[in-house]
């Protein structure tokens, strides 16, 4: 039980529960309705083992940074408390899980299922060389409400309400990306890892991830407006949402910010498209 417990802290598989309505967000949509328990259950598991696979992913690639990183140096990797070929075996079993459960759910989703991993892969990379990994982050996630659209439409005919949902889901992620990264603003500096933060300083860096979550804002806001009225009260709550993670940014409360208020976030976004059918 240890070393289980040792592996869900390992790919943190808390957060996938503020990531996970949006792929049911997704299929909810398309279907404008309820899709069905076995349905309901591929996506899940899809979901779960692609977003395992990501963490993964992240955690072998950078685990020689994390190491040199006072913040990151007990994680598992770094501290030796799981070994790579451990790693590598969840990497494999999370790996399976999203490609049977995608082969299940229908053939475009099969076939369209290498591009997240590509994308998951890349990620870690690109704050090698980029502060645009923010925005590379956010990608990966916006594929999550495309692929609930495609588990029930097995097309990639998107509709307007789910496209603009996906791209605000980039700029939602890129916000509160820039903000966490702001914990490491000294390390990426020193050891050349590019953030917005480590480049343009933390001021201008809080102005970017409040200009990108007043983006996903308005995005939301006219995504519920082509939906039904009543779906607007959800998108102002979804604001108000956004001003006090901001406000608990200055705070200093960066993981309240960072899993709590966005959790609450992507739940409240589910259930204004599935209360308002």
């Amino acid at each position: 039980m240890g070393k289980l417990r040792d592996y869900a802290d390992f790919v943190k598989i808390e957060h996938t529960l503020f990531a996970l309505p949006f792929a049911y967000l997704g299929a909810f949509i398309a279907q404008r309705g309820w899709f069905g328990l076995k349905l309901f259950v591929l996506i899940a598991l899809a979901f779960t083992g692609m977003r395992t696979l990501a963490m993964t992913l992240n955690r072998i690639i950078d685990r020689e940074i994390d190491a040199l990183n006072p913040r990151t140096a007990s994680r598992h990797l770094p501290s030796g408390r799981m070994s790579l070929k451990e790693a590598y075996a969840i990497l494999l079993i999370a790996l399976i899980v999203y490609e049977v459960s995608a082969y299940l759910i229908n053939e475009t989703a099969f076939k369209l299922s290498p591009i997240p991993v590509i994308v998951a892969y890349i990620y870690p990379y690109l704050k090698r060389f980029t502060c645009l990994c923010h925005y590379v982050l956010g990608l990966n996630l916006a594929l999550a409400p495309l692929g609930g659209w495609v588990a029930v439409t097995d097309s990639v005919f998107f509709d307007k309400t789910i496209l603009l949902l996906s791209l605000a889901v980039i700029f939602w992620v890129a916000g509160f990306d820039i903000i966490y990264a702001l914990q490491d603003l000294e390390f990426d500096r020193r050891y050349g890892l590019h953030s917005i933060g480590a480049h343009f300083g933390k001021k201008f860096a809080l102005r970017l991830s409040a200009l990108n979550h007043f983006i996903f804002f308005v995005l939301v806001f006219l995504s519920a407006t082509m939906w039904s009225k009543l779906a607007v009260i959800g998108a102002v709550v979804i604001g108000l949402l956004l001003i006090y993670e901001h406000l608990a940014v200055r705070r200093g409360e960066i993981e309240t910010a960072f899993f709590k208020v966005n959790a609450t976030i992507s739940s409240i976004l589910l259930l204004t498209f599935l209360l308002t059918t």
